[in-house]
């Protein structure tokens, strides 16, 4: 070229990798620098020479992004438009006011520049900043001719290397981050107004976020990224541990110990483990089967990208994956590592190996091992293995420059060095070697195995502290050898629940399911931190706040994958094919907003499912003339006892399922439901017989193992009375759970309402502010009220009514002996006992008797009770009274109730009479009404009893 020097603009993405760049390039001789419009971003001058042509170099920086993307400002308020609108609401580009002197000094030094070089990061993100830059600067001089250096560390020779290799920029790469902008602009915003303005002002949430403005956002990555976490979390709270049961084998000789595990793993059935236990106790003589020796490498880590930089950063020095990516760019800027935004974990060929090598041969840690790298003698050498990605832009992150720490670092820059450095280290090294071997065993037919490892070559063991690979020595065994075991065993064992996630899954989850860029990853964890949708411990693992659980499962209750990676990933693959070149910036701006809003315009006819999912962790603000506070989403129906305010559907302390007034305490009217329910919703439907409307129908779910099987797990019902069903639920399960409520700490809530997860085995509840000097009764648990007047009793009295039965209206003609309430007569509706009238005693504690699981043997008892003790009815026949039984005594029951019961249920008396005698000529039947047939005392034959309550036994 050469010839008359020209005027060239460099333009960096920080002032800080501008500076580096003149000093690199300049060699720090004749550099001048002056200031430019922002005081953040000098201008530094200096001549160089852009093969054989004479430049005067220009060298200035932009702050990261110089433009941002927004709504026209008549959409920009939030109560300007429907939400819904901003799916096609005008966007546009502008440069912001705090970044206004950075585009005049753009201006104003292109005008006299002809060429425009652009060190952007080399990136999707780089590339699109590129272009603002160019659009700026080309808007000033439009006659710029354009070139892009492409690097991948601030040493020497990539430097040198960029400016000498000049490239065009990529256009695709910039529509791609466009794409991605304008997406998530739109999604966000329609969302995050939706949902705020749905929710902020009928919860009590600030205390939820320290009081801070409240904004619950919604973002296309952000979602997905809390649904792991929350998927994960109910998965713990879902878990039922089971019991199973291992046979243990160790064998002890002057050689060491060796412990054999069991080739079945494990039995969940105690009788076949147990026989095949007793089988090895009859013939325990061990004979030696099998014996393999074999070498096992261990191979060292692959090249370092930066998901695997964040993982194992947060795994061995639990650093946040925020903080990661600080540092390792400020080690970056300081030409210490190379580009930290990579995915590439291969090294490509040309890249000089023994060249990094050759820098850390100095370090007082290192530089023993290094030298040991470089000598051909030590054998210690092996190229890389690839991981078998590459974004063709980064090689994987690298040390680019030796220290032994330099005096402004933190603790964090010399941990993330050295583990960079190690990293490297250990992927030109040859893998460890053991030698393992496996034994294997027959004992009465039963195999089992045991390994032994020795550590022969430890190689690239000897840098990657991180690792571990530790030797077990066993005895020596021959083919065919028996021996005794030393011990032989059956032990017990548990299922355990899955951990929650750690920040290191969290991100394997995202890289797995495309949610997000390697660049971006960390920004969404930590925007669930920042919106208060998860917390994160000491331990790195993430747990959903009341908040973030209550968004998730409304989307869920309504069906949608919103919460779920599919959508966001097919985005992503869109976006990938943009930038690829493969498909346009429009065609994909269309396809995935024409999805996105047909999800928010169902989502918002679903909008009651939000706000019963807010419901059931926050209480609801009482503001008047509150639409969504008088949704029919919540309230059931009007309250008949004040006649003034609404009954509306929720839980009480202990986590179960009522229909209370809002006016609670002032108005205690209450209907109770099963116990047995784990997801209640109500309807839009309005019953058609109960009056005065309208009573709204409910759609219950309840636990199949806790309800007869012939009735349904699903079942549309009305609490106005006219609902047999549910009367007779009730009345088999009771009101009250089976199984204590599981704490979450204390909430914003004041209500007494009880919080629960429905998809949750352990309920999930809520503390409450309460006055301590309150009583609380002794039915229902509530304040307010004393036991006396407790109105879950009172509405027992007034309306009995049994399962499997109609009530009718005759006068009582028998009382019971035992407590001397009257009976009310009863007829059976079952198939085998149809039409059969009986007495029924109608005081709580003379209904119920507690059937023991050694007692049960047919029906839907057997099942139920495999897993906790049932209560049944017994009942008297009137065709048994008139055959001359009438003089007999109902039994009582055991005084503890089912609903308070641990699952192991009560061990008290059951079947006896008020003088401890049983009934001789009473029928036992289950709560579906069918007699419990071919059951007997096997003391004395009487079929009205159990032996352990028979009055022939032993004087009880």
């Amino acid at each position: 070229m050469g010839g008359r020097a020209i005027t060239v603009l460099n333009v960096a993405e920080k002032p800080s990798v501008a500076k580096s760049v003149a000093s690199i390039l300049s060699r720090n001789q004749g550099l001048r620098v002056r200031d430019g419009r922002s005081r953040y971003n000098r201008i530094f001058e200096f001549n160089y020479t852009i093969r054989g042509q004479p430049c005067q170099m220009l060298f200035t920086s932009v702050l990261g992004h110089l433009m941002e993307l927004d709504f026209d400002d008549r959409y920009r308020k939030w109560h300007s438009c429907d939400p819904a609108d901003l799916f096609q609401a005008p966007v546009h580009k502008f440069v912001p006011e705090d970044k206004k002197d950075i585009k005049r000094t753009l201006e104003e030094e292109a005008r006299r520049c002809q060429w425009l070089i652009l060190w952007l990061d080399c990136d999707r993100e780089g590339e699109n900043i590129a272009f603002e830059v160019i659009n700026v600067c080309t808007a000033a001089n439009p006659n710029l001719t354009i070139k892009r250096a492409r690097f991948s560390a601030l040493i020497d020779r990539e430097i040198h290397q960029a400016v000498q290799n000049l490239v065009e920029p990529n256009k695709w790469f910039a529509d791609a981050v466009d794409a991605r902008q304008e997406i998530d602009l739109r999604i966000g915003a329609t969302f995050t107004r939706f949902q705020t303005m749905l929710m902020k002002d009928a919860f009590v949430i600030d205390t939820v976020t320290d009081g801070r403005n409240t904004v619950l956002s919604y973002g296309p990555c952000q979602f997905p990224t809390l649904g792991f976490v929350v998927e994960r979390y109910w998965e713990i709270q879902a878990h039922e541990p089971e019991e199973f049961w291992l046979i243990k084998c160790s064998h002890r000789s002057d050689e060491g110990v060796a412990n054999f595990s069991w080739e079945r793993g494990h039995l969940f059935d105690y009788t076949c483990a147990v026989i095949i236990y007793e089988m090895c106790i009859e013939e325990p003589t061990a004979t030696v089967t099998k014996v393999t020796p074999k070498e096992k490498p261990k191979y060292p880590p692959h090249p370092l990208s930066t998901i695997e930089l964040e993982k194992r950063a947060s795994r061995y020095f639990r650093m946040s994956s925020e903080r990661t990516m600080k540092v390792a760019e400020e080690l970056y800027q300081g030409g210490f590592i190379s580009y930290p935004r990579t995915e590439t974990d291969n090294f490509s060929s040309r890249t000089d190996l023994h060249a990094i090598v050759q820098e850390q041969q100095g370090h007082p840690e290192w530089g023993i091992y290094a030298q040991r790298l470089l000598d051909p003698g030590a054998g210690l050498w092996r190229n890389p293995r690839g991981g078998g990605h590459d974004d063709q832009a980064h090689p994987p992150i690298h040390p680019t420059k030796f220290s032994a720490g330099e005096s402004g670092w933190s603790q964090d820059h010399r941990k993330l060095y050295e583990l960079v450095v190690r990293h490297f280290l250990a992927c030109v090294s040859k893998p460890a070697l053991g030698a393992e071997t496996t034994v294997e065993i027959d004992i009465a037919g039963e195999r089992f195995s045991a390994c032994g490892r020795v550590i022969l070559e430890r190689n690239y063991l000897d840098i990657y502290i991180y690792d571990r690979w530790d030797g077990s020595m066993i005895p020596n065994y021959a083919i065919g050898e028996q021996f005794i075991p030393t011990t032989l065993t059956l032990d017990p064992g548990k299922t355990n629940p899955p951990p929650l996630l750690s920040e290191a899954d969290l991100l394997s989850r995202m890289d797995k399911e495309c949610i997000g860029t390697d660049a971006t990853m960390h920004d969404h964890i930590k925007k669930l931190l920042d919106r208060f949708y998860a917390t994160k411990d000491a331990n790195m693992c993430f747990t959903p706040t009341n908040l973030g659980e209550a968004l998730v499962m409304g989307y869920d209750d309504m069906g949608y994958k919103l919460w779920k990676p599919d959508l966001r990933a097919v985005m992503e693959r869109d976006m990938k094919s943009v930038s690829e070149g493969n498909k346009s910036k429009a065609e994909v701006l269309d396809t995935s907003l024409q999805q996105m809003k047909t999800c928010f315009l169902d989502a918002r006819l679903n909008k009651v499912k939000l706000l019963e999912a807010m419901a059931i962790f926050f209480e609801r603000l009482n503001r008047v003339g509150s639409d969504e506070q008088n949704g029919t989403g919540v309230v059931v129906r009007r309250c008949r006892l004040c006649q003034e305010s609404d009954m509306v559907l929720k839980k009480n302390r202990d986590g179960n399922f009522m229909v209370g007034c809002r006016s609670y305490p002032q108005c205690r009217s209450v209907v109770w439901l099963p116990g047995s329910i784990s997801e209640a919703v109500v309807t839009t439907n309005a019953c058609n017989n109960c009056t005065p409307g309208p009573v709204y129908l409910i759609q219950f779910k309840f636990q199949q193992l806790k309800i007869p099987p012939s009735y349904n797990v699903n079942h549309l019902g009305c609490i106005g009375g006219c609902d047999e069903i549910l009367t007779q639920l009730t009345e088999i399960c009771g009101t009250g759970s089976r199984m204590p409520a599981r704490g979450r700490g204390p909430t914003a809530s004041t209500s007494n309402v009880h919080h629960t997860n429905p998809r949750s085995t352990a309920s999930t509840s809520n503390a409450h502010h309460t006055n301590p000097r309150q009583a609380v009764c002794s039915h229902c648990q509530e304040t307010g009220h004393s036991s006396n007047d407790c109105p879950s009793q009172t509405r027992r009295s007034r309306n009995p009514q049994y399962p499997g039965m109609n009530q009718q209206n005759g006068e009582s003609s028998v009382a019971c002996s035992s407590c001397g309430t009257p009976c009310g007569l009863q007829t059976a509706n079952t198939d085998s006992n149809r039409g059969r009238d009986f007495y029924s005693c109608q005081t709580q504690g003379c209904r119920f008797f507690v059937l023991e699981e050694q007692n049960i043997v047919h029906g839907f008892e057997t099942a139920i009770c495999l897993r906790e003790s049932y209560d049944l009815y017994y009942r008297r026949w009137v065709d048994d009274l008139n055959n001359g039984s009438e003089g007999r005594s109902f039994p009582r029951s055991n005084s503890t109730p089912a609903s308070n019961r641990g699952r192991n249920g009560g061990r008290g008396s059951r079947g006896r009479g008020r003088n401890g005698s049983n009934s001789s000529n009473g029928t036992f039947v289950s709560a579906t009404g069918d007699p419990i047939s071919d059951r007997r005392c096997y003391t004395c034959g009487d079929p009205s009893h159990f032996a352990n309550v028979c009055p022939n036994r032993g004087g009880l």
